[in-house]
């Protein structure tokens, strides 16, 4: 196929998870469910920490940022995927494909970040406690947050421009349900790739390992700082201070390399797909069950909020 240098006009379709006719009303009404559960579920967290002067701390101000990242992290590729089964329409414009790829890595290296800036607060409250409130004061919360989002922005920009250089060829079928960059530079692209696939690959390293590497750096010293404390209860506290947060960690990272572990093992792109739903859908939907199940002060402030709003509504 020749490249199509028309890129105004140029439309992708996306084949979703399955292209069987009678599957689809269980795929609208699973997606639909998990997108709720996601949404709501986040926003929980969200308003059971900023109505709760107990948790107007840094870690549940990062877990808070963080619910907000998942809602959007969602909303940027479920939506349509719903609205394509909804008028059997599988067609994305180019524009809205760029979009769409833009706001997905945006919000995955937030996530990515934020999720080290939170382990460096559990390794600073855990390793120096006594120095906790002068070292994780509000201004450095604040800062790194924002440095979270402008290095989260200028590499989804940098990756979006890097895609917008390539030329595609017409009536593009993407087995997704959603516009992933890695299978539209490899496989779409008619231009020469190469240089797009090394900054692509480049940029993966740079917003992956990097953080990770930062993750175990800090859970290696916390652990360093558990095995000296002689009591049990105080092994069980530290312990508790982080638990959620390494299972977050587990399930976002755990999820993520399966679904390249499974890119580079097999050319079925289907399979990939389907393993994707895994981080883009799954964990964002579990992130508030682990922190609220597995956190005393959440529980408590949730049963508040509910208590609050059934009062407001009477």
């Amino acid at each position: 196929m020749e490249p199509d240098n028309d890129t105004q006009l140029l439309e992708f379709l996306l084949l979703g998870l399955s292209e069987k006719v009678k599957v689809q009303p269980l795929i609208f009404g699973l997606f639909l469910s998990t997108y709720l559960i996601t949404v709501f579920g986040n926003l929980l967290i969200i308003l059971a920490i900023t109505s709760n002067a107990h948790l107007h701390t840094p870690m549940y101000f990062f877990l808070s940022n963080l619910s907000f990242v998942d809602i959007c992290f969602t909303s940027t590729t479920i939506p349509k995927m719903l609205w394509n089964i909804w008028t059997q329409s599988k067609v994305i414009s180019y524009k809205e494909c760029i979009t769409q790829i833009y706001f997905l890595i945006l919000f995955a290296v937030l996530d990515i970040l934020l999720l080290t800036v939170m382990a460096y607060d559990r390794f600073v409250a855990i390793c120096q406690p006594l120095h906790y409130t002068v070292i994780m004061n509000p201004q450095l919360c604040g800062l790194l947050v924002l440095t979270s989002w402008i290095i989260s922005v200028l590499n989804s920009l940098l990756q979006s421009l890097m895609v917008l250089r390539l030329s595609f060829c017409t009536n593009i079928e993407i087995p997704h349900f959603f516009c992933e960059l890695n299978h539209m530079v490899i496989q779409l692209a008619c231009s020469d790739n190469l240089l797009s696939v090394i900054e692509m690959y480049f940029a993966t390293v740079l917003m992956g390992i990097i953080p990770l590497s930062g993750i175990v750096v800090s859970y290696s010293r916390i652990i360093s700082s558990m095995l000296r404390i002689t009591s049990v209860r105080g092994k069980y506290k530290a312990f508790s201070t982080c638990g959620s947060h390494l299972s977050v960690v587990c399930l976002f990272y755990g999820t993520g390399l399966g679904v390249y572990l499974s890119s580079a093992t097999t050319q079925n792109s289907r399979t990939s797909a389907i393993a994707s739903v895994m981080y883009t859908v799954v964990t964002p939907m579990l992130n508030p069950f682990i922190y609220s199940l597995r956190n005393k002060d959440i529980k408590g402030a949730l049963k508040s909020l509910v208590i609050l709003l059934l009062n407001k509504s009477r």
